[in-house]
């Protein structure tokens, strides 16, 4: 084996982003996609009420 047979193999680089190899669980929307404003506030609604159980369970000393 000679330093000149073992050359890096090459990737195609693509411009879109969720056809990157590296990123993992992307999905393909359609140009000009938005999500919904009700996914945002159940985020938050979510969060919001982790946060008062955790500060429930673990209260302060």
């Amino acid at each position: 084996m000679s330093a000149a047979s073992e050359q890096p193999q090459v990737r195609p680089v693509s411009d879109d982003p969720a056809r990157r190899p590296d990123v993992l669980l992307r999905r393909r929307m359609p140009d000009g996609h938005q999500v919904s404003a009700w996914w945002m506030i159940g985020a938050f609604a979510f969060v919001t009420v982790g946060v008062v159980l955790m500060l429930n369970v673990f209260p302060a000393s």
